[in-house]
Formats: structure tokens, C-alpha cells, sequence
């Protein structure tokens, strides 16, 4: 009898905690329920500046939803961005380029007046003078003009 009363008493023992197992099991279960539930309800429509900063917005099912298009925006801005930056890269070369055209123009226009100077008629005859190596010498008389006749 003092088995069988024992035996019977570790049944209740496990039959007590089986039972508390089973309560706590339940209460878990239907915690998790309530938290899962709680994250795929619709919030407020006012989000506040709490809701915002602390990226509750963010788990909402309408943020859920338009993830594509949120990604597309931001694709898209970085490109805006970019597009912007190498225009400008473009646009400071150009400047820089259109300088140097203006520089090498006003070094060609230079160079053409000078060139233009030198060869002045004055000018060759006075380099001939001051050059005593030259040959050339100024004529002091007109050219002659030779008539050649046609032989026919």
C-alpha cells in the first residue's frame, strides 16, 4: 500500500506539473499570438514624431508593401544626383577649354600682326640695310621694263 500510495502521489506530483507546463505553455503560446498580431495590425493613421524617429512607421503593411517603389525613388535620385555632378564636371571643362581657345586665338592673332609687321616693305628694307652680309641692296634707280618681241 505504501507503494502504490506512493506511486500515486508522484502521479499527482507529475500530473500538477504537467499541468503547469501546459498553462505556461498556453499563456507563451497566446503572448506570441498577441505580439505577432499586434506587429501585422494597421497603426494609426496620425504618426507622430515618437512613431517616426523610433522607425515604428517602417513595419507598418504600407511601407511593407511599397518597398519597390521607395527603392525605385532612391535609384532614381541617386542617378539625379550623378546626372548633376557630371554636368557640371562638363560644363567646368568646357570653361576651361573655351579659355584656352580664347588664349591660343588672341597667341594667333599676336603672332599674325607680327608677321605682318616684319614683312612690310619698310621693315625688309631696313633689316637689309643694318645687315652688312646682305647682298640685296636698295635700288636707286626704277626697274627697267624689256620688251621682248614675239617670234612668229
Amino acid at each position: 500500500m505504501n507503494d502504490t500510495e506512493e506511486t500515486k502521489d508522484i502521479q499527482n506530483v507529475e500530473d500538477e506539473a504537467r499541468g503547469q507546463e501546459d498553462k505556461t505553455a498556453a499563456q507563451l503560446t497566446e503572448a506570441i499570438r498577441e505580439q505577432a498580431t499586434e506587429e501585422d495590425s494597421p497603426q494609426s493613421a496620425g504618426y507622430t514624431l515618437r512613431k517616426i524617429l523610433g522607425g515604428d512607421f517602417l513595419t507598418a503593411e504600407v511601407m511593407r508593401r511599397q518597398i519597390g517603389v521607395i527603392i525605385l525613388i532612391a535609384f532614381m535620385t541617386m542617378i539625379y544626383v550623378s546626372n548633376r555632378y557630371s554636368c557640371q564636371q562638363d560644363l567646368l571643362e568646357i570653361v576651361k577649354l573655351e579659355k584656352e581657345l580664347t588664349d591660343a586665338k588672341y597667341k594667333a592673332l599676336a603672332s599674325s600682326s607680327e608677321l605682318t609687321e616684319m614683312c612690310r616693305e619698310s621693315n625688309v628694307l631696313e633689316m637689309l640695310k643694318n645687315n652688312k652680309d646682305s647682298v640685296l641692296k636698295i635700288p636707286n634707280q626704277p626697274p627697267y621694263i624689256i620688251n621682248v618681241p614675239d617670234n612668229e
